[in-house]
């Protein structure tokens, strides 16, 4: 008896063990064609797209072995000494299968991981929906060419339904497995690409479950995910048309000033955003006086934003008023000394000099224009 008791306990200490996660992965690699002495690379990428090695394998008898631990299945770049390209593989802890091509590296296989799988369907996906595209985009020229209408407007269908499966393809697919790591490099990827939704993926990210959501690669998702909304936003508060956003700041002799103030005085306004360090916008000054002086007696108003007091700036209150002095700013001033600040982030500005003109009721009528475009602009206006 008590030896059956010992026996059922191993067993059950055993199953134990045996459905214990694995902290740790191992990649058997092997590689036909590929000769004894090259190395093979397991990259991670920065944000700048640049690959830095974090485990090396020597080729031996056409074998591999690499290995160690992630927190989490995250994306990895294997490359290969002598052999051109790259391939991404999601790496997940536990025994892992990899068969190299050494002719064309992308057709590399990756087994045991689920993650690396849900990435891959994605990628062959979109390639697939991309040769439709193109083959679709082809048969639409060769019926425009041909002039033969009925084959046009069938094409034209076509098209227009693959232009639409492939421009939601990306979020349905993420959205069918949020439970899955691999989510993480893929909206990432939607970030990318300009012509993303926003809104579709900011709803998305909000959807993750709360184990991926507390990864570093997701929180900086989410950073990166607010502060292009904070910027989206910015540019609809900016827009043509809108009423520009108000903001106050001190003028060089601290007094507070702000934009309504300076907006009730004239017929026009003039938002400058400028720095002294800034070269292109101490070029620039010269023209906005001319203007400044040859039309504030017919209602033009202008109100400088300094962006001043950047990182190693020396004295930059001193340097925002000896400026000032200098190329002859005899218009309203503020800044806040503190380099592209909340104002800056208000207006969405990324690169000085930057300007908005406003009519009379303070909305926005103009954007960034210089020199002679400028002098025309306020001369139409307040003509």
């Amino acid at each position: 008896m008590r030896n059956l008791f010992c026996i059922i306990f191993l067993g059950l200490f055993l199953l134990g063990c045996k459905n214990e996660p694995r902290t740790d992965y191992v990649i058997n690699g092997t590689g036909e064609g590929l000769y004894n002495g090259i190395r093979v690379y397991l990259n991670k990428m920065d944000d700048r797209g640049r690959l830095t090695a974090v485990d090396t394998a020597i080729v031996m008898n056409e074998k591999f072995v690499l290995d160690g631990s992630v927190d989490y299945p995250s994306l990895f770049y294997l490359t290969v000494n002598g052999v051109n390209g790259r391939v991404p593989l999601m790496i997940e802890n536990g025994d892992l299968l990899l068969s190299v091509d050494n002719k064309i590296l992308t057709n590399t296989i990756l087994s045991g991981s689920i993650s690396n799988n849900i990435y891959t369907e994605y990628n062959e996906k979109l390639a697939d929906l991309k040769n439709k595209l193109l083959l679709a985009t082809k048969n639409l020229d060769e019926s425009t060419f041909l002039r033969d209408s009925a084959t046009m407007k069938s094409d034209k269908k076509v098209l227009e339904k693959l232009n639409d499966k492939f421009t939601n393809f990306p979020y349905k697919f993420i959205e069918n497995n949020t439970d899955n790591y691999a989510v993480l490099p893929l909206i990432k990827s939607q970030i990318n690409n300009r012509n993303f939704d926003l809104e579709k993926i900011f709803k998305i990210y909000e959807s993750l479950p709360e184990e991926i959501k507390n990864t570093k690669e997701a929180i900086d998702i989410e950073e990166g995910l607010k502060t292009l909304k904070a910027q989206l936003e910015a540019e609809k508060a900016t827009a043509i048309g809108v009423k520009a956003p108000e903001f106050s700041a001190p003028t060089p002799d601290g007094k507070s000033l702000a934009l309504s103030d300076v907006v009730s005085k004239g017929k026009i306004t003039i938002i400058d955003f400028w720095a002294a360090w800034c070269g292109p916008c101490r070029r620039e000054n010269p023209n906005v006086v001319k203007v400044y002086e040859k039309y504030h007696d017919k209602g033009l108003e202008i109100i400088g934003v300094g962006l001043d007091g950047r990182r190693g700036q020396q004295n930059p209150k001193e340097a925002w008023i000896k400026a000032i002095e200098n190329d002859r700013l005899t218009w309203h001033q503020v800044s806040n000394l503190r380099y592209f600040d909340e104002i800056a982030k208000l207006y969405n500005i990324k690169a000085i000099p930057a300007m908005f003109v406003l009519d009379s009721e303070g909305k926005i009528v103009a954007k960034n224009l210089r020199g002679l475009a400028l002098e025309r602009k306020i001369a139409e206006l307040l003509n």
